[in-house]
């Protein structure tokens, strides 16, 4: 009998805790396609500030491509830059936001990135021009890349007023002003111009 209670008890926490959350979800899309790799995300929670994780996420440079071409973070995330190519690579980042130049360095090495400030930073290799990359830099964990069919979708949101925005490196940014309940799904699609 302790043994079903205890485990009846912990039913209970384990479905309250999480049952205060709604999910976003939808389709990202311009008039001609569904758009892959946009970021929808959460753009700012008032009075709350959100840690990056501890370990380094990881943006691999492999077969001559970055690999996510989009990855989206929290500000203060540590990004790794392995080279699994048996070339030399280099890793810049030429914008105002969190600018960067790893310099040049052979397959084996990793080298890292601190992203301190919110925005889009494009990735590029100076001895490969035709690689490219970009780390979207949010300040909320509550976020999401489309699939190559235009969907995305973001769990464990408090219920609250938001901005949501979507960011795709072709598209003009929007936002979109939201409220989540206490459960359930909301659906929120994009249409975005160039």
């Amino acid at each position: 009998m302790k043994n079903l209670f205890l485990f009846l008890l912990f039913s209970y926490v384990l479905f309250s805790s999480t049952s205060n959350a709604s999910e976003i979800e939808g389709i990202v899309s311009s008039q001609s396609k569904k758009l892959e790799n946009a970021v929808v995300y959460i753009k700012k929670i008032e009075s709350k500030k959100f840690l990056p994780p501890k370990k380094p996420v990881v943006l691999y440079q492999t077969g001559l491509r970055f690999v996510p071409h989009v990855l989206p973070v929290i500000v203060g995330t540590t990004v790794n830059f392995p080279n699994e190519d048996d070339v030399l690579h280099n890793v810049f980042s030429p914008g105002h936001i969190n600018r960067f130049n790893l310099g040049t360095y052979l397959q084996g090495s990793n080298k890292a990135v601190k992203f301190n400030k919110p925005g889009v930073a494009l990735l590029l290799c100076n001895i490969h021009h035709e690689m490219s990359a970009f780390v979207v830099v949010v300040e909320t964990p509550y976020f999401a890349v489309t699939d190559s069919n235009g969907n995305y979708r973001i769990s464990n949101v408090p219920p609250g007023k938001y901005s949501l925005s979507v960011w795709h490196e072709e598209m003009k940014p929007q936002i979109k002003e939201i409220k989540t309940s206490d459960k359930g799904i909301i659906t929120i699609n994009f249409m975005m111009k160039k």
